[in-house]
């Protein structure tokens, strides 16, 4: 744990007409993930979160699957969005900023984030194929805006090279973990003052 008071952890429950999602998020965790989506695809991609973001992440997800994925897809990304602005509270001391470059095989995605406290998504990924499995290549987008829109982050996805489709997202996630992962540490010389000019975010 970092040297907070009070640990960084945070539960949200949504619940609408078509999706029931429980997540609970403590940003100085150990990596350690409990994920059921109903979507394979996507929990694995969670995993990624987690593991390389070092978070604990539980999240439980009920949804009209029988539809299709996209109501649970992006509700989850809204709840974790809403879980991750609940953790990082006033956002004292924290870098705030976050970068990273991650490879996998052939594919290389580059991520940078911004605990701005406003939403801005620039998404540049190149998916080649419609899904991965059963997953719906289009849903990637659809999950970083939900979370974007809901943790007030400002987020720029960079696909540099990759022709796998699973390669490119999963690359993807890594980054984005490994990118929040340094903007959520707490900056020693920064203290428990907010990482803004204007004094708040």
């Amino acid at each position: 744990m970092t040297n907070h008071q009070t640990p960084r952890i945070a539960s949200v429950h949504r619940t609408t007409g078509e999706t029931d999602v429980h997540v609970t998020i403590n940003l100085d965790g150990t990596g350690i993930c409990k994920v059921s989506t109903g979507i394979p695809f996507l929990d694995h991609m969670l995993h990624q979160i987690a593991s390389h973001g070092l978070f604990d992440l539980d999240i439980q997800a009920k949804g009209d699957w029988e539809i299709d994925d996209h109501h649970t897809n992006e509700d989850v990304g809204i709840t974790l969005g809403q879980a991750l602005f609940q953790a990082l509270g006033n956002k004292k001391g924290i870098v705030r900023f976050g970068n990273f470059l991650a490879p996998l095989d052939e594919a290389l995605v580059q991520v940078a984030l911004d605990f701005s406290g406003r939403p801005h998504l620039s998404y540049g990924l190149e998916i080649p194929t419609q899904r991965v499995g059963t997953y719906d290549t289009q849903l990637v987008r659809e999950f970083f805006v939900a979370l974007v829109n809901h943790s007030q982050m400002t987020l720029h996805i960079r696909q540099l090279d990759g022709i796998n489709s699973h390669h490119i997202i999963e690359a993807t996630f890594k980054a984005f973990a490994r990118a929040m992962r340094i903007a959520v540490e707490i900056d020693p010389r920064r203290g428990s003052t907010i990482p803004s000019s204007k004094g708040m975010l």
